[in-house]
């Protein structure tokens, strides 16, 4: 019987289910969404992103408007039932954290509205927060003009979730006897790889994480694989 769990939570498409940096766009200003778009294959993301706000900001955008907008991404029930029935599960003790390439604000809005940030003991994400004029200012979590992560696997230049979980796991030496990573993108491959035979991937279907295993393989946990939140409900039931 596991004693200590720690699962670890990607955000987008993994925890809600949408893009939460995308889907403001798409509910305030298409026209940026698209120019978000075009501007991907040669912009680093997270700026694209700090872009983004600059312009929602200068269109007249309100704090309450992208506020709103958040409060309205989707997110399932079965979701909110998998983390508290987990949590509340004995005599296995569960800690929750988040690992996300989304934003500070963002990911607060959400876990605020849907009434679920206690649950969490840390979110490792970037940096966002609100000025005296109504603009959400972000940046990277890691300072382009500093020391930058030495990943080989391929995570952006803003953070390298692997590294992140080393440090964060460093912090709690042999603490946990087990390790859950749920994701979905190409940029969770790397802390998965770091898993070892008695931890669990919940891989989401279809999506760029998926791939990656596919094609370059290299884990050493145990895999399950999911489409709706659901399913990650019935994983963890099973736990």
């Amino acid at each position: 019987m596991v004693k200590k769990q720690l699962v670890v939570f990607d955000f987008d498409w993994s925890f809600v289910d949408q893009d939460t940096d995308r889907w403001v766009c798409e509910v305030l200003s298409t026209s940026l969404r698209r120019q978000m778009e075009d501007l991907e294959t040669t912009t680093q993301w997270t700026d694209i992103v700090a872009w983004s706000l600059k312009e929602l900001h200068a269109l007249g955008i309100t704090r309450q408007q992208i506020e709103g907008a958040l409060r309205l991404l989707p997110f399932h029930p079965a979701m909110r039932r998998a983390v508290e029935n987990l949590k509340a599960a004995t005599p296995t003790e569960t800690h929750f954290v988040i690992l996300s390439n989304s934003n500070s604000v963002y990911i607060s809005t959400i876990l605020e509205d849907q009434k679920l940030t206690h649950l969490f003991d840390e979110i490792t994400t970037n940096p966002a927060e609100w000025d005296d004029s109504g603009l959400l200012k972000l940046r990277r979590r890691i300072d382009p003009s500093g020391p930058q992560h030495s990943c080989k696997v391929g995570c952006s230049p803003n953070m390298c979730k692997g590294e992140e979980l080393d440090t964060y796991l460093a912090r709690y030496p042999d603490e946990f006897e087990r390790i859950i990573y749920v994701g979905d993108g190409s940029n969770d491959y790397c802390p998965v790889l770091r898993l070892k035979s008695h931890d669990i991937a919940l891989v989401r279907k279809y999506r760029g994480l998926e791939r990656r295993i596919a094609k370059e393989g290299g884990l050493k946990c145990n895999v399950e694989y999911w489409d709706g939140a659901w399913e990650v409900e019935e994983i963890f039931a099973k736990l």
